[in-house]
């Protein structure tokens, strides 16, 4: 199974970014192997609006069968449930490995809703 966790860096030691659409990048780990890769999201990042959207294509497009980050808006996360991708929102600082470790251990239910309004 693959997870898309929004990051700061491109490793498993970076920070968690709180936003999704709007965050730097993120870190897709393979919870079967353990691998790490990183998918840039800059293309998104300057979008006046739908960065939402945008990003939850590509992490579509990368695997991920669940998403962790720090917040959602509505359309993303109309958009990855509807790809049937799982929302886990994660908050304080930790990285990503953190963040993954929680999630393995069933620290992190899946969101039922948006935690932001669009535009924030």
């Amino acid at each position: 199974m693959k997870i898309a966790v929004s990051s700061q860096g491109k490793g498993l030691d970076s920070a968690l970014d709180p936003r999704f659409g709007r965050a730097a990048g993120f870190v897709i780990v393979d919870t079967d192997t353990g691998q790490s890769a990183y998918l840039e999201n800059t293309q998104n990042l300057a979008l006046a609006q739908g960065a939402g959207l945008q990003t939850a294509q590509n992490v579509a497009g990368a695997g991920a069968s669940a998403v962790i980050t720090g917040h959602v808006g509505p359309k993303a996360f109309l958009a990855l449930s509807k790809g049937r991708i799982s929302v886990h929102l994660a908050s304080g600082d930790m990285n990503v490995a953190r963040a993954v470790e929680l999630y393995k251990d069933g620290m992190l239910p899946a969101a039922v809703e948006a935690d932001k309004a669009g535009h924030w």
